[in-house]
């Protein structure tokens, strides 16, 4: 499924970019920089198994969210210490509430899990 490729795709380089922002961060300062980094790599993790897990619908609309959030949040971040301008108006705040309700949509996915049972001969 493509939003299987997607959040891997985005776990892996948001794992990559967090770990260069850190990087950036210790050597050149940056507080926007380094919480950034810290996000990435926090949520890097999360992108990753869920686009490897066999998830429901609950779990990958959540984790979608995640991401769209993410990239909100760590761009208006990134964009106000680099380029000294915003996204748009209320970018980290509305990208940051995204994940808080990402965060809650995987929560509730655990109760809609459903199991599946390995093929049998």
């Amino acid at each position: 499924m493509i939003a299987d490729r997607i959040l891997i795709l985005a776990g892996g380089l948001a794992g990559a970019a967090g770990v260069g922002l850190s990087a950036a961060a210790a050597h050149a300062g940056g507080g926007n920089v380094g919480t950034a980094a810290s996000f990435l790599l926090m949520h890097a993790p999360v992108l990753v198994a869920s686009g490897h897990l066999k998830a429901n619908a609950v779990l990958r609309t959540g984790s979608l969210v995640v991401l769209v959030g993410l990239l909100l949040f760590c761009g208006d971040l990134l964009l106000r210490a680099y380029a000294g301008t915003r996204l748009f108006p209320m970018a980290a705040p509305i990208g940051g509430t995204a994940m808080i309700l990402g965060w809650l949509m995987i929560a509730g996915s655990a109760f809609t899990l459903v199991r599946v049972e390995p093929d049998r001969p």
